[in-house]
């Protein structure tokens, strides 16, 4: 990250809500990609999942900055500026959901036409 503004908010120490969607996961839903929230460790699901809940979380608490929460990725994306920052801070482990949990996931609640859900 380049600029002071970039990486106000980002709390380190923080580790991540779980291993998936934390609303996706209560509402028995299903997503394509997570994000984790470097301020809180929210982790919620990306635009391209059908219920965008890490853009909502932005939009509910002013935390502009999510990391990828996908194994092997380490950027970032900041929602207030739409900036993609190649690499950051390193976040508290773990740096993306299980290896063994599939993407989209998680397994067996992903329906079998999932593609024609992803969102634009």
């Amino acid at each position: 990250m380049t600029s002071d503004h970039a990486i106000d908010g980002i709390d380190t120490a923080v580790p991540p809500s779980g291993a998936g969607c934390q609303e996706c996961d209560a509402a028995g839903g299903w997503w394509f990609h997570l994000r984790r929230c470097a301020r809180c460790g929210h982790v919620g699901c990306c635009d391209s999942s059908p219920a965008q809940h890490a853009t909502g979380h932005f939009q509910e608490t002013g935390h502009p900055l999510v990391q990828s929460f996908e194994p092997g990725e380490g950027w970032y994306w900041n929602y207030a500026t739409n900036e993609l920052y190649e690499s950051g801070p390193e976040l508290t482990p773990p740096a993306g959901h299980p290896a063994d949990q599939p993407a989209p996931g998680p397994a067996g609640r992903v329906p079998a036409d999932w593609a024609r859900s992803l969102r634009q």
